[in-house]
């Protein structure tokens, strides 16, 4: 197989990955309303393993295919709901993917999960404020008094496990891909 086909194969390969860990693992943080809650789910995890072994754009897309067909299939969020995703995704794997690219160590993955974890909350905050009022019809001011008690602590807690996780995994996932002529030597 050439290698643009088995790049293509194991993004989709990450993509159905990816949607497999949000459709089966999602765990209550956090409930903002009786209708509108908070899960921890790792499909950022994936997300970032793929920006790390393919680069940046690959990040952005199985952000915007997995969060697509989560939007058609599980969640009841719509498009407020995958354009929050895609954001949250994107601030976290595809920076973290960018600075890795650059830094291509153990510290540069560090410092892109640190500065993913930093921007992906920081978008969240801002697109909380903006989207959560239309979505939720509340006041604004009532979505401004959530920001630092629910969503800053719980998008620090989901995007820091979500680092941690992939400092943990990446390696041995990158060696036994390589090991099966999956992914290339750099």
């Amino acid at each position: 197989m050439n290698s643009n086909a088995k790049k293509v194969a194991l993004i989709g390969m990450l993509c159905a990955v990816s949607y497999v860990v949000v459709a089966l693992v999602q765990i209550p943080i956090v409930a903002v309303s009786p209708t509108f809650k908070l899960d921890y789910e790792a499909k950022d995890v994936i997300i970032s393993i793929g920006g790390f072994m393919l680069g940046p754009a690959t990040s952005l897309i199985i952000s915007l295919v997995v969060s697509f067909i989560e939007m058609i299939t599980i969640s009841s969020t719509g498009f407020i709901g995958f354009f929050m995703n895609v954001l949250s995704s994107c601030g976290f794997a595809f920076t973290a993917a960018v600075i890795y690219k650059k830094i291509h160590t153990l510290k540069g993955a560090i410092i892109g999960l640190v500065a993913g974890t930093l921007i992906s909350t920081g978008l969240m905050l801002l697109w909380n404020y903006v989207m959560t009022p239309i979505f939720m019809g509340v006041p604004r001011a009532a979505v401004a008094d959530l920001l630092a008690p629910i969503f800053l602590p719980f998008n620090l807690f989901k995007n820091s496990v979500n680092a941690i996780i992939t400092l943990i995994i990446y390696k041995p996932i990158v060696r036994g891909l390589r090991k099966a002529n999956i992914l290339e030597t750099r």
